[in-house]
């Protein structure tokens, strides 16, 4: 077997392995997160609140 052909085995075996551990990987994530449930989404805010007033043209403590 010539170098080329050895450089060329080595890579086809990495990018088989990178692909098992990302099919892997994806496999987990589904079992992980496809359990967690989203809950009732929150009850919109209510307006109409009080305004504070800011006093930015005097300084503080008078």
């Amino acid at each position: 077997m010539t170098h080329a052909e050895e450089v060329i085995e080595r890579a086809m075996a990495a990018v088989a392995e990178a692909r098992r551990r990302r099919e892997r990987e994806q496999e987990w994530r589904r079992k992980t997160f496809g359990r967690i449930q989203v809950g009732i989404p929150l009850p919109p805010l209510k307006r109409g609140g009080v305004q504070l007033l800011l006093q930015l043209d005097r300084p503080n403590g008078q």
